[in-house]
């Protein structure tokens, strides 16, 4: 059976073309660390490691390469931006469509700080009003953060107007760019961002593993570090160094996967953002087109032109869970079930606690494949069963 993956939102798949021969190549006849090492063969990996951090410099106009920090993924790297920022009695605006990776930070920032926390809510759609941001501010407000792009619908949030909102009250502004790092340019000047977290794996097409945040010097003055030790300069001092990345990047690197993300950025400079945004709303705009007509299922649709190829559905009669179990097993269809790691979005999106199937299309998808997802949901409704007492729609 042909396996089709829609599941992207997730990790994306394929990786670039690329990604997996430079992690190789380097495990296999290069694996020297950064920094702890004079030698020659050392000091060429740390050139390769240079040029993805001026890679993603340029990806994001940040202002130099020594702005971009490298971490295991997003999560580790809003909690340090998260951890190391807010203390006792700050008061942090977020919005009601985030993931858990700053939901969880905030929460336990407040159980184990005191900090103060406001959720801006969004609307039914996942769409965001700034009035809703500003609303919140407090004299003692220190920071807004914030998705760009809802994991579960696709909506894009206005983050270049909450940017320029902040900048205007002196407020701190963290955006989590998890599904729109890839496909929608971003800016952290143009866009008032203080610090902006990326995944490697999702839409930069990079492994998993890998990815960071990019941060301006003067908040990253204000960051204390989560994690001290060895970063292989200023090894006299006990003290963790101040200057960037070091301050952030205590430990070994996860070289394999920074060069496996450095491939992966070529690929999409070579290819261009735009032309695969382009494409991946192509097949949301195809699958969208038909899916509505399907009788059975609710289409959980942004309404703002502003979104990302993530679409969800529900089918109110019937088990998502088992919905997606057939997908799998028998039309070779993978997709995500559940919450998403989102409650609070789908409470938003009036979807909790059944939560969706979600479909999030990525840059090797085809028409073709979305015409069979399309098939299999019609033939689905047909001889799935309706929902009794006790099933479950998955988590």
């Amino acid at each position: 059976m042909h396996k089709i993956y829609f599941d992207n939102g997730s990790t994306a798949l394929p990786k670039a073309p690329g990604v997996a021969d430079a992690m190789k190549n380097y495990v296999d006849t290069a694996g020297f660390n950064v920094g702890r090492g004079g030698y020659q063969a050392g000091i060429d990996v740390a050139m390769q490691v240079l040029e993805t951090r001026e890679a993603l410099a340029a990806f994001f106009a940040a202002p130099s390469a020594r702005n971009v920090v490298f971490s295991s993924g997003l999560t580790t790297a809003m909690n340090v931006l998260l951890q190391g920022f807010l203390a006792e009695g700050d008061h942090v605006i977020t919005t009601s469509m985030e993931h858990n990776s700053v939901m969880r930070p905030l929460h336990a920032l407040v159980e184990s700080r005191g900090v103060q926390l406001d959720i801006a809510a969004c609307d039914k759609h996942g769409q965001l009003d700034c009035a809703a941001i500003e609303a919140l501010m407090r004299p003692h407000t220190r920071l807004v953060v914030m998705l760009h792009a809802s994991n579960v619908c696709g909506t894009v949030l206005p983050v270049a107007q909450v940017g320029a909102l902040c900048r205007e009250r002196g407020i701190r502004f963290i955006v989590d760019a998890a599904q729109t790092a890839g496909v929608l340019p971003l800016d952290l000047g143009a866009m008032n961002i203080d610090a902006l977290a990326f995944a490697g794996h999702k839409a930069l097409l990079g492994p998993q593993g890998i990815g960071g945040f990019v941060i301006s010097d003067d908040f990253a003055a204000e960051v204390s570090p989560l994690i001290f030790g060895g970063t292989g300069s200023q090894t006299q001092s006990f003290e963790q160094p101040q200057n960037l990345p070091d301050k952030f990047e205590s430990g070994t690197q996860n070289i394999p996967g920074i060069l496996g993300l450095k491939a992966a950025i070529e690929y999409l400079n070579a290819r261009g953002i735009d032309s695969i945004y382009q494409h991946e709303m192509k097949l949301y705009e195809h699958f969208v087109a038909q899916v509505s007509d399907i009788e059975g299922l609710d289409h959980i649709a942004p309404r703002s032109s502003d979104k990302v190829a993530v679409a969800s559905v529900n089918f109110p009669e019937r088990d998502n869970a088992h919905i997606a179990h057939r997908l799998d097993r028998e039309y070779g269809i993978m997709a995500r079930c559940g919450l998403h790691c989102a409650p609070a979005a789908h409470k938003t999106l009036g979807t909790y606690p059944a939560g969706t199937l979600r479909f999030s299309f990525g840059h090797a998808n085809t028409v073709e494949e979305v015409d069979h997802l399309l098939d299999a949901l019609r033939q689905l409704i047909e001889t799935t069963p309706l929902e009794t007492e006790g099933s479950s729609h998955g988590i």
